[in-house]
């Protein structure tokens, strides 16, 4: 059977990147992927058959792979942090839905063999970074609007308050979204404090990595960017500071026993 490998290629830390990954990567013939995802696994893709589509080529990226293992050839199929976490992988399975309800007409990719390799996402990535931010109940929420309704959106961001989650937020803003950060913050100000501490991670775990802590009232879209995280802790989260060392928990109730 064909094989067609959705791999995880972590947040951008050669280091962090599975070891089951690199093994899959190993043992494939072709790589289809965004081409600096490519740049950053380095070596362990020299000598492979290289499919770069640009960015916004993603239906076109999920195609070619399932194509590609189709046709015989062991592919794998790349996208940074977890594939399973607003990255492709769910695209592939998408596709394999409209084929099995007659909306595709491809059945040869009904015979590929899928294996998803998990990864560290960047709020996994963040959150280490900082300390423990997510050691409590949590949520993710992508802004961007391209293919959710905002309505949609606006009522998770909601919920996300009334539910007192830690949040991280996913494609936080674009030369063409520059005001959901500040409306998602104006509707989280509206269920927990000002002072709730924020990660700011851009480039987390690469060489231009950079590492902002600041306050929920003073998160603004002009300090984010498509390679920001931004995550915001809950009621409950901590921010310490010890010397030049400082953290942010969020506790999850062990001060009941302390």
């Amino acid at each position: 059977m064909s094989k067609l490998y959705l791999i995880s290629a972590g947040p951008g830390d050669k280091d962090l990147v599975a070891p089951k990954a690199i093994q899959a990567i190993s043992a494939c013939s072709d790589l289809v992927a965004y081409g600096l995802y490519l740049e950053l696994l380095g070596d362990v893709c020299n000598d492979k058959v290289h499919h770069d589509l640009p960015l916004g080529e993603e239906i076109g990226r999920a195609r070619l792979a399932l194509d590609l293992s189709a046709s015989g050839k062991a592919t794998a199929l790349i996208s940074s942090g977890d594939i399973g976490i607003y990255a492709m992988a769910t695209l592939v399975f998408e596709l394999l839905d409209q084929q099995l309800s007659g909306h595709e007409k491809h059945p040869e990719w009904l015979n590929v063999d899928i294996e998803v390799v998990p990864g560290i996402s960047a709020m996994q990535a963040g959150a280490s970074r900082v300390g423990a931010l997510l050691g409590h109940d949590f949520c993710t929420i992508s802004l961007s609007d391209l293919l959710t309704p905002w309505q949609t959106i606006e009522k998770r961001l909601h919920a996300c308050g009334q539910g007192d989650f830690v949040v991280s937020f996913y494609n936080p803003r674009s030369k063409k979204r520059d005001w959901q950060i500040n409306t998602a913050r104006d509707i989280l100000l509206e269920y927990r404090p000002a002072t709730t501490p924020v990660l700011l991670g851009r480039q987390l775990t690469r060489e231009d990595e950079n590492i902002t802590i600041t306050t929920l009232d003073q998160l603004h879209s002009d300090d984010v960017d498509m390679f920001t995280l931004v995550s915001v802790g809950n009621s409950e989260s901590r921010h310490i500071i010890n010397g030049s060392k400082e953290w942010v928990y969020t506790p999850r109730g062990y001060s009941k026993k302390l």
